[in-house]
């Protein structure tokens, strides 16, 4: 298998994967999705969830059709959104949140070093080299 297939599979399934997580966020994981809003978050919890969730929705989407000369740009925009949804994983961990089976601080904790393995797979299977 040459690389630029190996990335595409990555970016496709990266992709197929933010897109079931923000249907996710919209239908039966809406309750523990909300466990992970950070207090400081001006908004509603409920209503960052639904935004987040169309966010991956769309994000998914475009990784997964996004023209090739886009997907550089939308690989970036994929990883940026990791990096702001992290502060969410670190309020779970803090406040001893329990959601997706995360329910000792180990597990919160181990979680949070997941978080740049999206974002640099974000990167990498959108990067042209």
């Amino acid at each position: 298998m040459k690389e630029q297939d190996i990335k595409t599979v990555a970016r496709v399934l990266l992709g197929a994967s933010l897109v079931y997580a923000g249907i996710s966020h919209l239908t039966f994981a809406r309750k523990e999705f909300q466990a992970q809003v950070p207090d400081f978050v001006p908004l509603k919890k409920d209503d960052t969830v639904v935004y987040s969730g169309i966010a991956e929705i769309a994000m998914g989407s475009a990784l997964i059709a996004a023209p090739k000369e886009y997907r550089q740009r939308v690989g970036q925009a994929a990883a940026a959104f990791f990096t702001a949804v992290f502060p969410g994983n670190i309020a779970q961990l803090v406040n001893h949140r329990d959601a997706f089976g995360l329910d000792t601080d180990k597990k919160r904790f181990v979680r949070l070093c997941f978080q740049p393995v999206l974002i640099w797979w974000a990167l990498k299977s959108t990067s042209d080299k």
